[in-house]
Protein backbone atom coordinates (compact mmCIF):
# COMPACT_ATOMS: atom_id res chain seq x y z
CA UNK A 1 0.00 0.00 0.00
CA UNK A 2 3.01 2.29 0.31
CA UNK A 3 2.79 5.07 -2.26
CA UNK A 4 5.88 7.05 -1.16
CA UNK A 5 4.48 10.23 -2.68
CA UNK A 6 2.58 12.58 -0.43
CA UNK A 7 -0.41 14.52 -1.74
CA UNK A 8 -0.16 18.29 -2.01
CA UNK A 9 -0.56 20.37 1.14
CA UNK A 10 0.28 23.89 2.30
CA UNK A 11 3.23 23.99 4.71
CA UNK A 12 3.45 26.37 7.68
CA UNK A 13 6.53 26.61 9.89
CA UNK A 14 5.92 28.82 12.93
CA UNK A 15 8.90 29.62 15.18
CA UNK A 16 7.03 30.35 18.43
CA UNK A 17 4.38 28.50 20.39
CA UNK A 18 2.04 31.49 20.20
CA UNK A 19 2.34 31.58 16.41
CA UNK A 20 1.72 27.84 16.21
CA UNK A 21 -1.36 28.04 18.44
CA UNK A 22 -2.75 30.89 16.33
CA UNK A 23 -2.18 28.93 13.12
CA UNK A 24 -3.75 25.77 14.48
CA UNK A 25 -6.80 27.75 15.60
CA UNK A 26 -7.16 29.43 12.21
CA UNK A 27 -6.81 26.17 10.30
CA UNK A 28 -9.12 24.21 12.59
CA UNK A 29 -9.50 20.61 11.50
CA UNK A 30 -7.55 21.37 8.31
CA UNK A 31 -4.22 21.73 10.13
CA UNK A 32 -2.05 18.64 10.77
CA UNK A 33 0.67 19.31 13.35
CA UNK A 34 4.01 17.52 12.87
CA UNK A 35 7.27 17.54 14.82
CA UNK A 36 9.62 14.67 13.97
CA UNK A 37 7.00 13.37 11.53
CA UNK A 38 7.78 9.68 12.06
CA UNK A 39 4.10 8.77 12.40
CA UNK A 40 2.50 11.56 10.38
CA UNK A 41 4.46 11.06 7.18
CA UNK A 42 3.56 7.37 7.11
CA UNK A 43 -0.10 8.35 6.92
CA UNK A 44 0.52 10.96 4.25
CA UNK A 45 2.88 8.87 2.13
CA UNK A 46 0.46 5.96 2.15
CA UNK A 47 -2.36 8.40 1.31
CA UNK A 48 -4.58 6.75 3.89
CA UNK A 49 -5.11 10.18 5.42
CA UNK A 50 -4.84 13.57 3.75
CA UNK A 51 -4.68 17.13 4.93
CA UNK A 52 -4.79 20.49 3.12
CA UNK A 53 -2.24 22.00 5.55
CA UNK A 54 0.69 20.86 7.68
CA UNK A 55 1.96 22.91 10.63
CA UNK A 56 5.60 21.97 11.19
CA UNK A 57 6.53 22.94 14.77
CA UNK A 58 10.03 21.44 14.68
CA UNK A 59 11.64 24.89 14.59
CA UNK A 60 10.19 26.08 17.91
CA UNK A 61 13.23 26.22 20.19
CA UNK A 62 11.23 26.83 23.38
CA UNK A 63 9.70 23.35 23.08
CA UNK A 64 13.07 21.61 23.45
CA UNK A 65 15.18 20.72 26.45
CA UNK A 66 15.12 19.33 29.99
CA UNK A 67 15.08 21.56 33.07
CA UNK A 68 15.06 21.01 36.82
CA UNK A 69 11.65 21.54 38.44
CA UNK A 70 11.80 21.43 42.25
CA UNK A 71 13.45 18.03 42.28
CA UNK A 72 11.44 16.84 39.30
CA UNK A 73 11.97 17.72 35.66
CA UNK A 74 10.17 19.55 32.88
CA UNK A 75 10.74 18.17 29.39
CA UNK A 76 9.85 20.10 26.26
CA UNK A 77 7.59 18.20 23.90
CA UNK A 78 10.12 18.50 21.03
CA UNK A 79 12.97 16.98 23.02
CA UNK A 80 14.16 13.96 21.08
CA UNK A 81 14.00 10.45 22.46
CA UNK A 82 17.78 10.18 22.07
CA UNK A 83 18.25 13.29 24.24
CA UNK A 84 15.93 11.86 26.90
CA UNK A 85 17.73 8.53 26.88
CA UNK A 86 21.11 10.22 27.43
CA UNK A 87 20.22 13.21 29.61
CA UNK A 88 22.09 13.04 32.95
CA UNK A 89 19.25 14.57 34.98
CA UNK A 90 16.70 12.09 33.66
CA UNK A 91 19.09 9.16 34.06
CA UNK A 92 19.87 10.21 37.65
CA UNK A 93 16.30 10.82 38.82
CA UNK A 94 13.99 9.00 36.44
CA UNK A 95 15.90 6.16 34.84
CA UNK A 96 12.59 4.50 34.03
CA UNK A 97 11.88 7.10 31.36
CA UNK A 98 15.44 7.03 30.02
CA UNK A 99 15.22 3.26 29.59
CA UNK A 100 11.78 3.41 27.96
CA UNK A 101 12.93 6.11 25.52
CA UNK A 102 15.94 3.98 24.65
CA UNK A 103 13.73 1.06 23.67
CA UNK A 104 11.78 2.99 21.04
CA UNK A 105 12.42 1.77 17.48
CA UNK A 106 15.99 2.34 16.28
CA UNK A 107 18.76 4.90 16.97
CA UNK A 108 17.95 6.70 13.72
CA UNK A 109 14.32 7.16 14.73
CA UNK A 110 15.21 8.16 18.31
CA UNK A 111 17.48 10.88 16.92
CA UNK A 112 14.52 12.44 15.09
CA UNK A 113 11.46 11.30 17.00
CA UNK A 114 10.26 13.53 19.84
CA UNK A 115 8.72 12.81 23.22
CA UNK A 116 5.52 14.54 22.17
CA UNK A 117 5.33 12.56 18.96
CA UNK A 118 5.85 9.27 20.76
CA UNK A 119 3.05 10.11 23.18
CA UNK A 120 0.62 11.32 20.52
CA UNK A 121 1.21 8.69 17.83
CA UNK A 122 -1.81 6.84 16.54
CA UNK A 123 -2.42 3.14 16.99
CA UNK A 124 -0.58 0.69 14.75
CA UNK A 125 -3.50 -1.66 14.01
CA UNK A 126 -2.86 -2.74 10.43
CA UNK A 127 -6.53 -2.73 9.47
CA UNK A 128 -6.82 0.90 10.53
CA UNK A 129 -3.42 1.89 9.11
CA UNK A 130 -4.25 0.13 5.87
CA UNK A 131 -7.29 2.29 5.24
CA UNK A 132 -10.04 -0.16 6.23
CA UNK A 133 -13.37 1.43 7.22
CA UNK A 134 -13.23 0.19 10.82
CA UNK A 135 -14.91 1.82 13.82
CA UNK A 136 -11.89 4.04 14.50
CA UNK A 137 -11.91 5.22 10.89
CA UNK A 138 -15.64 5.99 10.97
CA UNK A 139 -16.95 2.62 9.78
CA UNK A 140 -19.20 0.10 11.50
CA UNK A 141 -17.03 -2.89 12.39
CA UNK A 142 -13.71 -3.95 13.92
CA UNK A 143 -11.87 -6.20 11.47
CA UNK A 144 -9.47 -7.40 14.16
CA UNK A 145 -12.25 -8.54 16.48
CA UNK A 146 -13.70 -11.24 14.23
CA UNK A 147 -13.17 -15.02 14.13
CA UNK A 148 -10.75 -14.59 11.23
CA UNK A 149 -9.26 -11.29 12.42
CA UNK A 150 -5.51 -11.04 12.85
CA UNK A 151 -5.32 -9.72 16.39
CA UNK A 152 -2.04 -11.00 17.80
CA UNK A 153 -0.92 -7.49 18.83
CA UNK A 154 -4.31 -6.26 20.04
CA UNK A 155 -5.93 -5.58 23.43
CA UNK A 156 -6.87 -8.07 26.11
CA UNK A 157 -8.32 -5.31 28.35
CA UNK A 158 -10.56 -2.30 27.90
CA UNK A 159 -11.89 -2.94 24.42
CA UNK A 160 -15.09 -1.23 23.35
CA UNK A 161 -15.71 -2.06 19.68
CA UNK A 162 -12.09 -1.09 18.83
CA UNK A 163 -9.41 -3.49 20.13
CA UNK A 164 -6.32 -1.50 19.07
CA UNK A 165 -3.63 -0.76 21.67
CA UNK A 166 -1.63 2.35 22.43
CA UNK A 167 1.86 1.96 20.90
CA UNK A 168 3.82 4.44 23.04
CA UNK A 169 6.68 3.13 25.21
CA UNK A 170 7.25 6.43 27.02
CA UNK A 171 3.56 6.75 27.94
CA UNK A 172 3.75 3.75 30.28
CA UNK A 173 6.80 5.14 32.08
CA UNK A 174 5.21 8.57 32.47
CA UNK A 175 1.99 7.16 33.90
CA UNK A 176 4.06 5.19 36.43
CA UNK A 177 6.01 8.35 37.32
CA UNK A 178 2.75 10.29 37.84
CA UNK A 179 3.71 12.86 35.24
CA UNK A 180 1.42 15.57 33.90
CA UNK A 181 1.12 17.06 30.43
CA UNK A 182 1.05 20.77 29.67
CA UNK A 183 -1.39 21.59 26.86
CA UNK A 184 -1.73 25.01 25.28
CA UNK A 185 -4.47 26.36 23.05
CA UNK A 186 -5.99 29.67 22.05
CA UNK A 187 -7.96 29.80 25.32
CA UNK A 188 -4.88 29.26 27.47
CA UNK A 189 -3.00 26.48 29.17
CA UNK A 190 -4.21 23.42 31.03
CA UNK A 191 -2.44 20.57 32.78
CA UNK A 192 -3.68 16.99 32.51
CA UNK A 193 -2.32 14.06 34.55
CA UNK A 194 -0.75 11.38 32.35
CA UNK A 195 -3.17 8.81 33.78
CA UNK A 196 -6.11 10.87 32.46
CA UNK A 197 -4.58 11.97 29.18
CA UNK A 198 -4.94 8.68 27.31
CA UNK A 199 -8.52 7.72 26.48
CA UNK A 200 -10.03 4.43 25.39
CA UNK A 201 -12.64 3.80 22.70
CA UNK A 202 -15.48 3.82 25.22
CA UNK A 203 -14.69 7.52 25.72
CA UNK A 204 -13.86 8.47 22.13
CA UNK A 205 -13.34 5.82 19.48
CA UNK A 206 -11.78 8.28 17.02
CA UNK A 207 -9.09 9.60 19.40
CA UNK A 208 -6.48 8.11 21.74
CA UNK A 209 -5.87 11.12 23.96
CA UNK A 210 -7.54 14.12 25.57
CA UNK A 211 -5.88 16.73 23.35
CA UNK A 212 -8.59 19.09 22.10
CA UNK A 213 -8.76 20.58 18.62
CA UNK A 214 -6.48 23.59 18.50
CA UNK A 215 -4.28 22.48 21.40
CA UNK A 216 -0.59 21.60 21.40
CA UNK A 217 1.30 19.39 23.82
CA UNK A 218 4.10 21.73 24.91
CA UNK A 219 5.76 20.03 27.89
CA UNK A 220 5.78 17.10 30.28
CA UNK A 221 6.23 17.66 34.01
CA UNK A 222 7.54 14.82 36.16
CA UNK A 223 7.22 15.57 39.89
CA UNK A 224 9.89 14.63 42.42
CA UNK A 225 7.59 11.94 43.87
CA UNK A 226 9.49 9.02 42.36
CA UNK A 227 12.89 10.65 41.89
CA UNK A 228 15.64 8.18 42.67
CA UNK A 229 13.26 5.27 43.24
CA UNK A 230 13.90 1.70 42.12
CA UNK A 231 12.81 1.25 38.51
CA UNK A 232 12.22 -1.57 36.10
CA UNK A 233 11.29 -1.42 32.42
CA UNK A 234 11.05 -4.31 30.00
CA UNK A 235 9.61 -4.50 26.52
CA UNK A 236 8.90 -7.77 24.74
CA UNK A 237 8.75 -7.44 20.95
CA UNK A 238 9.28 -9.69 17.97
CA UNK A 239 12.63 -7.99 17.40
CA UNK A 240 14.84 -6.31 19.98
CA UNK A 241 15.00 -3.17 17.84
CA UNK A 242 12.45 -1.32 15.74
CA UNK A 243 9.32 -3.28 16.64
CA UNK A 244 6.43 -2.12 18.78
CA UNK A 245 5.77 -3.95 22.03
CA UNK A 246 3.80 -7.16 22.32
CA UNK A 247 3.71 -6.47 26.06
CA UNK A 248 5.78 -4.09 28.17
CA UNK A 249 6.01 -3.19 31.83
CA UNK A 250 7.08 -0.06 33.69
CA UNK A 251 7.53 -0.23 37.47
CA UNK A 252 8.54 2.26 40.15
CA UNK A 253 9.15 1.05 43.71
CA UNK A 254 9.92 2.58 47.08
CA UNK A 255 11.44 0.17 49.58
CA UNK A 256 12.56 0.46 53.21
CA UNK A 257 14.73 -2.21 54.76
CA UNK A 258 13.85 -4.65 52.00
CA UNK A 259 10.10 -4.06 52.33
CA UNK A 260 8.07 -2.50 49.51
CA UNK A 261 6.29 0.62 50.77
CA UNK A 262 4.77 1.91 47.55
CA UNK A 263 4.64 0.87 43.92
CA UNK A 264 3.39 1.95 40.52
CA UNK A 265 3.06 -0.75 37.87
CA UNK A 266 1.91 -0.02 34.30
CA UNK A 267 1.59 -2.45 31.38
CA UNK A 268 1.73 -1.43 27.76
CA UNK A 269 0.30 -3.02 24.59
CA UNK A 270 -2.40 -4.92 26.48
CA UNK A 271 -5.11 -2.24 26.47
CA UNK A 272 -6.24 0.75 24.48
CA UNK A 273 -4.48 2.96 27.04
CA UNK A 274 -1.50 2.40 29.37
CA UNK A 275 -2.87 -0.08 31.93
CA UNK A 276 -2.08 0.63 35.55
CA UNK A 277 -2.13 -2.60 37.57
CA UNK A 278 -3.60 -1.26 40.80
CA UNK A 279 -4.34 -4.72 42.23
CA UNK A 280 -0.67 -5.64 41.83
CA UNK A 281 0.41 -2.36 43.41
CA UNK A 282 -1.78 -2.91 46.45
CA UNK A 283 -0.62 -6.52 46.84
CA UNK A 284 3.03 -5.45 46.70
CA UNK A 285 2.72 -3.04 49.63
CA UNK A 286 4.37 -4.53 52.69
CA UNK A 287 5.97 -7.41 50.81
CA UNK A 288 9.58 -8.21 50.10
CA UNK A 289 11.09 -7.83 46.66
CA UNK A 290 11.63 -11.54 46.21
CA UNK A 291 10.40 -14.58 44.29
CA UNK A 292 7.66 -15.40 46.80
CA UNK A 293 6.10 -11.95 46.47
CA UNK A 294 6.50 -12.04 42.70
CA UNK A 295 4.66 -15.36 42.45
CA UNK A 296 1.93 -14.15 44.78
CA UNK A 297 1.10 -10.93 42.92
CA UNK A 298 1.71 -11.99 39.30
CA UNK A 299 -1.70 -13.66 38.74
CA UNK A 300 -3.40 -10.38 39.70
CA UNK A 301 -1.95 -8.73 36.59
CA UNK A 302 -4.20 -10.62 34.20
CA UNK A 303 -7.38 -10.60 36.27
CA UNK A 304 -10.28 -9.61 34.00
CA UNK A 305 -8.39 -10.14 30.74
CA UNK A 306 -10.45 -11.08 27.68
CA UNK A 307 -8.11 -12.49 25.02
CA UNK A 308 -9.00 -12.54 21.36
CA UNK A 309 -8.39 -15.38 18.93
CA UNK A 310 -4.62 -14.97 18.57
CA UNK A 311 -3.38 -12.97 21.57
CA UNK A 312 -3.99 -15.27 24.53
CA UNK A 313 -0.20 -15.47 24.98
CA UNK A 314 -0.29 -11.95 26.40
CA UNK A 315 -1.82 -13.20 29.65
CA UNK A 316 1.08 -15.42 30.83
CA UNK A 317 3.49 -12.90 29.33
CA UNK A 318 2.03 -10.12 31.49
CA UNK A 319 2.27 -12.29 34.59
CA UNK A 320 5.86 -13.23 33.86
CA UNK A 321 6.85 -9.62 33.27
CA UNK A 322 5.38 -8.73 36.67
CA UNK A 323 7.43 -11.55 38.21
CA UNK A 324 10.60 -10.30 36.55
CA UNK A 325 9.94 -6.70 37.54
CA UNK A 326 9.33 -7.58 41.19
CA UNK A 327 12.46 -9.73 41.26
CA UNK A 328 14.47 -7.03 39.52
CA UNK A 329 14.93 -8.98 36.31
CA UNK A 330 16.20 -12.14 37.95
CA UNK A 331 15.04 -15.36 36.32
Amino acid sequence: MLKDMMPHFDLYQPDTVDAAVTLVKQLGGDGWVVAGGQDSFDWLKNRVKRTPAVVDISGIAELRGVTDNNGGVTIGALTTLAEIEAHPLIRERFGLLATAAGRVASPQIRNVGTLGGNLLQDTRCWYYRGGMDCYRAGGNMCYADTPQGQNREHAVFGASRCVAVTPSDTANALVALEASFVLRGASGERIVPAADFFVGPAVDIRRMNALREGELLVAVNIPATWAGAEFYFEKVADRAAWDFALVSIAMALRTEGGTIRDARVVCGAVACTPLRLTAVEQALSGGARDAATADRVAPLASRGAQPLGFNGFKIPLMENLVRRAVRGGQA
